[in-house]
This record gives structure tokens, C-alpha cells and sequence, in this order.
């Protein structure tokens, strides 16, 4: 069995034998009254990883995005929401909403169109929001921060980041032989940005292989944040188990990361080489999930039964915008080249029984980790 359908993508695993014992999984109190032992020495590590100067963890990005947003409807807000933004933040949102909040989504990754709402709604004086992800796996690229910072400082607001995806893979100084950068820091540590109208919510659950979430920015919000944070006193805190997996991920990160991401790299890049040997694509650029193009859904479909009676596990995905099937792949460091072998084997020898990709071209937009980001 092959498995493309695990986004650990450094393959990260934490055993117990491998984490420091725990004599207790809770302390039978909200973090409001009592932060579980090591969760503050945590969040902080995390919070200098991403470049930020505080950080808080949580038990979700759920969590985290329901109080986040609850923080901030304590204020007149207006909420612009890129329309590729990953569901979680939008339920977060979704709390706003039902207090009438506007939220005003604009489209994906298009500054201009950012900018053309915030100046119409420029007059109500309320605090502008601007809610997006820091990388976008459906669509292969980044955000962009530069432009949606100058847009925000301009009218003197926010930007809220979901860095899940980039948490642990992209880092700083990418360069064409490391296209992730170094460090595992984020899409903010990649893309050279930082300063105290950010606020970044990361699961730790993809790069990094544990289940919870950090929220990190400014000592002045996070601040706010705990104060006015409603799951910090209704909701159990992280368990001391999963906050002896987060220690073990950051040593992990910081002794062998920079390797994993190298051999991802080098997984992702045999991946694509081979598509291209037998004249298909994906989109997705050096990031690990990718998406084959220039193929229907019905063809997508097949694809995912046959290989499936092959031994090889893929992803059926959706983007938010066309709702056919796509055919997903999910690499991670733990995959062997020879098994990269066999899947671009499976596919050439499947290609006769379906139909043939058509209008095979890059995807629009920005590539991603092609180049030093601009600052």
C-alpha cells in the first residue's frame, strides 16, 4: 500500500517512548486559571519560530478562531475574507456574523479587489479586518501578505493569517536548491513579513505532526486574546500528552527539519519530473500536495478507484470555485523514492483506459517557492 493521503508532510511521528512521561492528561482546570505545565514555554517557542512575539496555544484552530473572533467583535469591525480561506476560520467567522458583523469576501489572492472594498466601505470608520490563508494548497501558491499589509496599514487594521498549511514546511531565505526555506517558521518567516497588525493561527497538525494550535502576533493582542478568550475558561486546554509531542516536534524541527524539508523537496520534485515524462502536470508548484490537471472528474474518479485496487491511496478534492473532482496527491518526507516510481508507473500504465489530460498549462497566479519571495 501506497498512502498519498497523510499531510504530515515531514512525517513526523511522536511515539511515547520518545516523549517525556506525563503523570496526568489534564489538570482538571481551564487554561483561564492554570496554563498545563510546558503549554506557555510552548507557545512562546512557537511564537519565535513564526517570527512573532508572543503566542498562546489551543486546543483547535476551532478554538482559536471562535475567541479570536469573538475578541474582536467586542469592537466595530468590518471582516474581508479572501474567498480561498479554509473553513475553520470561516466558522470562527461565522460568529460575527450572527451578530452583524459585515463580512465582505473578495477574490482569492486579489489585492486590487481587497483594495477597491476597503476604500467603499472606508467611511463607516469601523476596524478593517482582512481574513486570509498564508498558503493556499488548492491553488498552489501564497498569499499575498506584501500587498494585503499595505492595503491594511494604509486604513489601519488587521490581518489574520491561517498558516496551517505552512507551519513546518516553508521557512526563510528559500533558494532554488532548499525551495522551503530554512526553519519551518511559516509563511511569514518566508515571505520576510512581520509586525504587530498580524495575527497568525496555526495547526500544528500537518507540519509538525501534533494535534493543536498556537495563536501568535503582538504582545499587545495575544495579550487581549487571553483575557477575552471564551474556550480558556469553558473548554479543556491542550492535554499534557499533546504538549509533550509539540516539545518533541520543535526538537525534532530544529535538529533534523531542515533535512526532512530537503527530502520532501526532492519527493515532490521526482513527482513532478515523472508527471512530465509521461505528459501529464499537477499543480501545486514545490509544495507538497498535488493536484493533477488538465483531467474531467469523471476521469478523476477512475483514476482514484483504479489506483486505489492498485495499492495506491489518493485524495478526491473540491476547489471552492469549480466543484468537479480533482485527484489529489499528498507527499510527505516518509515517502521512498522507488515508491514515487510506482506511482508515475501506475499512471502511464492506466493512461490507455481513461482519456488523455487535455489543455495541460501552469496554473495562473503567483508560483509559489519558485523564488526568493518579494519583501
Amino acid at each position: 500500500m501506497i498512502d498519498f493521503t497523510s499531510a504530515l508532510y515531514l512525517g513526523l511521528h511522536h511515539p511515547s517512548r520518545l516523549l517525556q512521561p506525563w503523570q496526568q492528561l489534564t489538570l482538571g482546570m481551564p487554561a483561564a486559571l492554570a496554563e498545563p505545565p510546558g503549554a506557555a514555554e510552548v507557545a512562546q517557542k512557537l511564537a519565535r519560530l513564526q517570527g512573532c512575539e508572543r503566542g498562546v496555544l489551543m486546543p483547535s484552530t476551532l478554538h482559536l478562531f471562535w475567541d479570536l473572533f469573538g475578541m474582536l467583535c467586542r469592537q466595530p469591525v468590518t471582516l474581508y475574507l479572501d474567498e480561498g480561506t479554509y473553513a475553520i476560520a470561516r466558522w470562527g467567522m461565522a460568529r460575527l456574523s450572527a451578530r452583524g458583523v459585515a463580512i465582505h469576501p473578495f477574490r482569492h489572492h486579489d489585492a486590487n479587489a481587497l483594495l477597491t472594498k476597503i476604500t467603499r466601505q472606508a467611511r463607516n470608520r469601523k476596524y478593517p479586518v482582512v481574513v486570509a490563508n498564508g498558503f493556499c494548497p488548492a491553488c498552489g501558491t501564497a498569499a499575498p501578505i506584501g500587498d494585503y499589509l499595505d492595503i491594511v496599514r494604509r486604513f489601519d487594521g488587521l490581518l489574520v493569517l491561517d498558516d496551517t498549511q505552512a507551519l513546518g514546511v516553508l521557512g526563510e531565505a528559500p533558494a532554488l536548491r532548499r525551495p522551503y526555506g530554512l526553519g519551518g517558521g511559516g509563511i511569514l518567516r518566508w515571505s520576510g513579513h512581520t509586525g504587530p497588525d498580524i495575527l497568525v493561527g496555526s495547526s500544528l497538525a500537518k507540519g509538525l505532526g501534533v494535534p493543536v494550535a498556537v495563536l501568535t502576533g503582538s504582545d499587545r493582542l495575544l495579550r487581549r486574546f487571553t483575557v477575552a478568550s471564551d474556550t480558556r475558561v469553558h473548554s479543556s486546554p491542550p492535554s499534557l500528552a499533546v504538549i509533550q509531542a509539540a516539545i518533541h516536534a520543535l526538537a525534532v524541527n530544529r535538529l533534523q527539519g531542515n533535512l526532512l524539508r530537503l527530502r520532501l523537496a526532492q519527493r515532490v520534485g521526482q513527482f513532478r519530473r515523472g508527471l512530465a515524462g509521461i505528459g501529464w502536470s499537477s499543480t501545486g508548484g514545490w509544495f507538497p500536495v498535488q493536484t493533477l490537471c488538465g483531467i474531467t472528474e469523471k476521469v478523476a474518479i477512475r483514476l482514484h478507484q483504479r489506483l486505489a485496487q492498485w495499492g495506491v491511496q489518493t485524495v478526491l478534492t473540491r476547489s471552492r470555485h469549480n466543484r468537479a473532482a480533482r485527484l489529489s496527491f499528498l507527499l510527505t518526507a516518509r515517502h521512498r523514492a522507488e515508491e514515487i516510481d510506482q506511482c508515475i508507473d501506475m499512471l502511464d500504465a492506466l493512461a490507455p483506459e481513461i482519456e488523455a489530460p487535455t489543455n495541460i498549462e501552469a496554473p495562473k497566479g503567483r508560483p509559489v517557492l519558485a523564488c526568493q519571495p518579494r519583501g
